[in-house]
């Protein structure tokens, strides 16, 4: 997963010392190193960042344009961080933050609530916001998989709800994306929700 992240990184940083280089894509990625600086992933010791560039790197390779891999980058920078939105919009454009704010948990709710509520805000979203989202979870499950294989059960204590509230959320945005969208993406999603599923419970 490190090897991939810094391909998709000395990748943008070469397309950036071309003529015909992404600046958008720089520029939010940019934008994601300094909001997420010091941050470190809840289920391995690496730097934030990675999990932003992976969520990147899969839309991009999924085929979907600019402005969505360019929110993928900063899908939790207004969720997780200071990071202004107005600043957010002035760099990357309207289209980037109303993707970002469709996928992210605002706001002073429950766990419980604000998950809820994501579910709608992705349900009602454009396929953008439901590309990210389904993105963000892949990495995410993923993470959780690989995690579960080194420290066991373990893992979900890492999490502010457990096993079981975790499964519900992940198999809940699976049925919530099966109902609203269409994209191969999709069957990656699906069978990592199927495996987390088939972890031993606690």
């Amino acid at each position: 997963m490190m090897t991939l992240c810094y391909k998709f990184i000395k990748e943008l940083n070469k397309d950036q010392n071309n003529m015909n280089g992404d600046k958008l894509l720089h520029d939010a990625f940019l934008i994601a190193l300094e909001a997420h600086q010091g941050q470190k992933r809840k289920t391995e010791d690496a730097p934030y960042i990675v999990h932003p560039v992976m969520v990147a790197q899969n839309l991009a390779e999924y085929g979907f344009n600019k402005e969505v891999v360019a929110a993928g980058l900063v899908h939790d920078v207004l969720e997780d961080t200071d990071f202004p939105e107005t600043e957010l919009e002035n760099r990357l454009g309207a289209k980037v933050v109303e993707t970002v704010k469709t996928v992210s948990h605002l706001g002073h709710r429950s766990w419980e609530e604000s998950r809820e509520e994501y579910l709608k805000q992705v349900a009602q979203g454009s396929p953008a916001a439901k590309a990210v989202c389904c993105a963000d979870k892949i990495n995410n499950a993923e993470s959780i998989i690989e995690a579960h294989a080194i420290m066991g059960e373990a893992v979900w204590q890492k999490f502010s709800r457990g096993q079981e509230k975790q499964l519900w959320f992940y198999r809940s945005v699976l049925e919530m994306l099966k109902a609203s969208w269409d994209n191969p993406m999709f069957a990656e999603y699906e069978k990592l929700v199927t495996e987390m599923e088939n972890l031993p419970k606690s």
